[in-house]
C-alpha cells in the first residue's frame, strides 16, 4: 500500500515537524501533541491537544484514548505510530504503545538502553567510545559538573552544579567539558545507515545555560572525523537496536569526539535536513518496517543549507496577537494564546548559501518576529 493510501499517527510534545515531513512523504498525519499550533492543524488531518503533556509528561490514561479517537476518525488505514520528543523517560509507556499500535521507531528496549545513564555510559566505556565522566550518584564537590534529568530533552533539564550537590534518583551527573558541538542525524536499520551532520546552539536562560536554541545544516566535516563519527553511529545503532531516525550529540574535546547522548527518535534536525519530498520520513518508515533506508535516501536526498531557531518568551509573559505570520515561521500559536515567560513561542526558518549563512539569517528573523509579537 502506498503512502498516499495511508495515515500515520504521531505523538510528541510538538508534532508539527513530523506531521509536515509525513505530509510531504504522502501520508495523512494524525497528531497528538501538547500545543495544537495553527500550522500543525493545517498540516494534519486531525489534531488532539494534550495540554498537560509538556509540563507533566504523557500518560497512558490520556494518550491511549486520544490515539484511539484519531484512528477511528481516519479515512485511511493506519500505517503505524511515530513518536517524537516526550517518551525518552517512559520506556514502559513506549512498550504499551507498541503492544497496541504498529510502532514505527525505536523499540522500548532501545529507548531504555539509550537513556539509562548507567547502562549507556557503561556500554561506551566497554567498547571504547570517548565520553565525559558520568555518574549516577552526586559528586562530593559539584564544581565542574552538570546535573541532567534522566530522559530529558531540549536542554532545559541541564543545570550547572554548585559546590554542594543533592542527589536525586531521576538525575545523573556529567563532568563539564568544552569544545565544538556536532550533532549527527542517522536513518538506521542494523548496520545499514546514512548520516548527516548539523551544528546546534543554545539559547541560555537563567540557571539553564543549555536550553536548545537552534540547528543549522548540513555541515561538512573533515573526512577522518566524519568516518569516526559514522563508525560510532553504526556500531551503537546495532548494539542498541536503534531503528529509523535517531541522533547523536558530540563535543570535540581536544579533537576527540566525545559522545554526550543518543536520542532514539526523530529530532530537531529533521526541520533542516528533510527535503520537499519528505524523503527522511519515508526512509524512517522503511527502516522501521525492516527495509533498507539507504536505498530510499540514495534516490536523490540532497539537504539544502538551512537553519531553524526557537523564539522564547524571554521578554516576559506573552499573549499572542492577531498577526500575519511570515512564511518563514512555524509552530504558530493561535491568536490569544498565553505564553508564560521563558516558554517556547514559535520557530523561525532560513535558507542560505551555506549553513552558517542560514544560521545568521535565522538569528535576524528571531529579532524580527520578537518585534512583531512584542510591539511595545
Amino acid at each position: 500500500m502506498s503512502a498516499a493510501q495511508q495515515a500515520i499517527l504521531i505523538a510528541g510534545f510538538s508534532g508539527r515537524a513530523l506531521a509536515a515531513s509525513a505530509r510531504r512523504a504522502g501520508f495523512l498525519p494524525l497528531v497528538v501533541d501538547g500545543f495544537g499550533d495553527s500550522d500543525t492543524r493545517a498540516i494534519a488531518g486531525e489534531v488532539d491537544v494534550d495540554s498537560e503533556a509538556v509540563a507533566n509528561g504523557f500518560t497512558a490514561a490520556r494518550l491511549f484514548p486520544a490515539l484511539d479517537a484519531l484512528a477511528r476518525l481516519s479515512p485511511l488505514p493506519i500505517a503505524g505510530l511515530v513518536l517524537g520528543a516526550g517518551f525518552e523517560d517512559t520506556p514502559l509507556l513506549v512498550a504499551s504503545l507498541a503492544s497496541r499500535y504498529t510502532l514505527l521507531g525505536c523499540p522500548a528496549s532501545s529507548v531504555a538502553a539509550a537513556k539509562d545513564p548507567k547502562r549507556f555510559f557503561g556500554l561506551l566505556t566497554e567498547i571504547g567510545i570517548a565520553h565525559p565522566e558520568t555518574r549516577v550518584s552526586a559528586p562530593a564537590d559539584g564544581t565542574g559538573w552538570l546535573s541532567k534529568r534522566i530522559g530529558g530533552s531540549g536542554g532545559n533539564h541541564i543545570a550547572v552544579c554548585g559546590r554542594s550537590v543533592s542527589g536525586h534518583k531521576d538525575r545523573y551527573y556529567q563532568r563539564r567539558v568544552t569544545g565544538p558541538g556536532i550533532s549527527m542525524l542517522g536513518v538506521v536499520k542494523g548496520r545499514r545507515a546514512a548520516f548527516a551532520f548539523t551544528r546546534q546552539w543554545p539559547s541560555p536562560m537563567p540557571r539553564r545555560p543549555y536550553r536548545f536554541g537552534g540547528v543549522a545544516g548540513a555541515i561538512d566535516l573533515d573526512a577522518d572525523l566524519e568516518a569516526r563519527l559514522v563508525d560510532i553511529g553504526i556500531d551503537l545503532s546495532a548494539r542498541l537496536g536503534l531503528a529509523g531516525l535517531v541522533s547523536f550529540d558530540f563535543l570535540l574535546v581536544g579533537g576527540v569526539p566525545n559522545l554526550i547522548e543518543v536520542n532514539p527518535r526523530p529530532g530537531a534536525s529533521l526541520d533542516v535536513l528533510d527535503d520537499d519530498g519528505g524523503t527522511l520520513f519515508a526512509a524512517h518508515v522503511a527502516a522501521c518496517r525492516g527495509d533498507d533506508p539507504v536505498a530510499i535516501l540514495s534516490r536523490g536526498w540532497r539537504p539544502r543549507p538551512r537553519a531553524a531557531a526557537y523564539l522564547y518568551a524571554d521578554a516576559g509573559n506573552l499573549t499572542i496577537p492577531d498577526i500575519d505570520w511570515p512564511d518563514w515561521t512555524s509552530d504558530r500559536p493561535a491568536a490569544g494564546t498565553h505564553i508564560p515567560r521563558y516558554s517556547p513561542v514559535a520557530t523561525v526558518h532560513a535558507t542560505g548559501e551555506f549553513a552558517e549563512a542560514a544560521a545568521k539569517l535565522a538569528d535576524q528573523r528571531l529579532g524580527d518576529l520578537a518585534v512583531m509579537l512584542y510591539p511595545s
